[in-house]
């Protein structure tokens, strides 16, 4: 079987709040333990490339947006929208699917989400495979939110100065995600887009030019992504690094050692607190495409069947 012969079952289902969440039950119904992949940003959503690690003949995976993403429905609504709504949404999910345990596989955000739930829910998971390792933390967000990045890429912040008024260049995390969350329809579009830009920049190793015209660009993922970060992510600082040696499952841990956006030294911390963790460190970027990223989390899941 190859990657365009399996059967993808496609369906909404209902988690409360008034929210439907997109759901893809994917791969081998064959397969002894069934993955649940977290996607990142907050905000953003389920890509194709994703399924690039996993083995349809081999693997049954589960893809799911979340609240106000992707094909969730109301798209790019905050509502109801914390994490510890997304925790319990996984739940109904696994639920949905008869699941009693499964394996959680997620990058950046969807590291997050991933530690967070195996806190609330550890008997539910049955190891973890996590690569762009954030914790959301308040060290972790102001790494982004106020420049530390730029010692190494001073062209990337001086970019998302040069679209924020000077006398808010002390703090342009906080003019831009007030634009984006509270301003008027172009004020939204604009403050969404600069922030994008600014974190699309760092993403990858690989040269990635993006657009600089934001006619037509769509805020609503990026507003998802700056409404947690203004509210640090809905949960208490270092929550899960406080918490880490309470999950005591197999937990791979894939890090790209010049990842701009969530710094290594998160993911090493973490591998330290973890009872029973691996830590790979790999020359890559952020990205999960990143093919040093993408080989290696393929290669940790073939020993799932």
């Amino acid at each position: 079987m190859n990657a365009d012969d399996h059967t993808i079952t496609e369906t909404f289902i209902e988690v409360g709040d008034g929210h439907q969440l997109y759901a893809q039950d994917w791969g081998s119904k064959k397969a002894k333990s069934t993955i649940l992949f977290l996607h990142g940003g907050p905000g953003s959503s389920c890509k194709d490339r994703a399924k690039r690690q996993f083995n349809p003949a081999q693997h049954r995976v589960i893809f799911f947006d979340q609240r106000g993403c992707g094909r969730s429905l109301p798209y790019g609504s905050l509502e109801h929208n914390i994490t510890d709504k997304l925790i319990e949404d996984i739940n109904k999910i696994a639920d949905h699917f008869s699941l009693k345990t499964f394996v959680l596989v997620g990058g950046s955000w969807g590291s997050t989400l991933a530690l967070a739930y195996a806190i609330a829910h550890p008997r539910r998971v049955e190891a973890m495979v996590l690569r762009g390792i954030f914790t959301g933390s308040k060290s972790e967000i102001d790494w982004l939110e106020q420049g530390h990045f730029r010692e190494f890429f001073p062209e990337v912040w001086e970019a998302y100065l040069e679209k924020t008024p000077k006398k808010y260049h002390h703090d342009p995390g906080s003019y831009h995600m007030e634009r984006a969350l509270n301003g008027d329809v172009r004020a939204q579009q604009a403050s969404a887009f600069a922030y994008d830009c600014m974190e699309g920049a760092l993403l990858s190793l690989d040269d990635r030019p993006r657009s600089n015209d934001p006619e037509g660009y769509d805020p609503l993922p990026a507003r998802i992504e700056m409404y947690y970060m203004k509210h640090r992510c809905f949960m208490p600082d270092r929550h899960i690094l406080r918490n880490a040696r309470k999950l005591t499952m197999p937990v791979w841990l894939v890090q790209g050692r010049y990842d701009m956006i969530c710094p290594p030294r998160t993911a090493h911390e973490l591998h330290k607190a973890l009872p029973n963790s691996q830590l790979i460190m790999t020359v890559a970027g952020h990205h999960g495409s990143d093919r040093a990223i993408e080989d290696i989390s393929r290669t940790i899941l073939l020993q799932f069947k």
